[in-house]
């Protein structure tokens, strides 16, 4: 038995005087150097692309290309895992919902700007998430079945008027349903009803088996089918023609001159995510971006391909979302 004398009192007391010290010392370090030191370790495990869409659309499609490379460069898997639904909104709240680690990114399209103001659910960009970066855009396109007669949007709508069409989209709230929306909103004399899909992938079903009218989507994704001939293109939401594909007209060509659509990619993380590791995601981001066979890969594809900083990227998205607000105004849709 140890006898509780004063001297052991007093050693105890020195003793965890110091213990109470050097814990302080500890819990006092820098906030600064504890993200150093986190930054300086990611990634030591496996790190998960959240894709807001189905398989084979532009935003799996960029993840993947992005995630192969990025498995290279930073010596751990990158996975991509596709969680569909709600226009984007599904993959985007698991996403907020993460912990602010980098081991979870979101990849998603312009529908995230979109939805902001377009959907009670929608997940704000800004506050709810961190921008991260930008990879590529790409200009909407319309798209019909292969039996279609006419060759433009402008023919189609002419010999479509007084009756009721029915459009195709990734999905409600996506800059594709959006597009859409506003042409036929503005052309008397066409009911159109759009029908929304998870991905681009069943958008193409639906428009080479006929079970829609047309469809507003984008050129990566419907790429195959137009090559094969399954399905031809009516027009393009750009202000030039795109290279690949020189026939076909674009909005301003079909009366629609101020209609400049494009889907961009971008990569986000969860609110709270340390501003090192932020930064430094997106300088790896932008190196895959910057290698010749990724700018061939995606350019071959119709994608655009951009590099910004964070900061660019974070003001270019906040100036999206003040920009899809105006054209959801524009169209009458009210929030879902």
């Amino acid at each position: 038995m140890i006898k509780n004398t004063p001297r052991l009192k007093h050693r105890l007391g020195v003793a965890c005087a110091t213990l109470g010290i050097f814990a302080a010392t500890i819990n006092s370090q820098p906030a600064w150097s504890q993200s150093a030191a986190q930054t300086a370790a990611y990634p030591s495990r496996t790190v998960r692309m959240i894709v807001a869409f189905t398989a084979g659309g532009i935003a799996d499609t960029v993840a993947r290309i992005v995630g192969q490379r990025l498995t290279a460069r930073l010596g751990q898997p990158v996975v991509v895992e596709n969680r569909a639904g709600a226009g984007g909104i599904l993959g985007a709240k698991v996403v907020a919902a993460a912990a602010p680690d980098g081991y979870t990114i979101l990849v998603t399209t312009t529908s995230i700007a979109v939805n902001a103001s377009n959907s009670k659910e929608g997940v704000d960009p800004v506050v709810q998430l961190t921008p991260v970066s930008i990879a590529a855009s790409t200009p909407t396109i319309f798209i019909a079945p292969a039996s279609t007669k006419e060759n433009n949007l402008l023919d189609y709508v002419r010999n479509a008027k007084q009756s009721r069409v029915t459009f195709a989209s990734a999905g409600v709230g996506t800059a594709e349903h959006l597009a859409a929306e506003y042409v036929f909103k503005s052309l008397p004399g066409i009911a159109a009803t759009h029908v929304p899909y998870q991905g681009g992938a069943p958008v193409n079903t639906a428009v080479v088996s006929q079970q829609v009218d047309l469809a507003s989507t984008t050129y990566p994704t419907a790429a195959p089918y137009l090559r094969q001939g399954s399905m031809r293109a009516l027009a393009v939401a750009s202000r030039t023609r795109m290279t690949l594909l020189p026939d076909v007209p674009t909005l301003a060509e079909a009366g629609f001159p101020e209609l400049h659509v494009a889907s961009w990619i971008g990569f986000f993380v969860p609110p709270g995510t340390p501003p090192d590791l932020v930064q430094k995601l997106n300088a790896e981001i932008n190196q895959v971006l910057n290698e010749a066979d990724s700018k061939e890969r995606l350019r071959t594809i119709g994608m655009d391909p951009q590099l910004l900083s964070q900061p660019e990227f974070a003001k270019y998205v906040k100036e999206e979302v003040v920009k899809w607000e105006r054209l959801i105004k524009a169209t009458g849709i009210t929030p879902n």
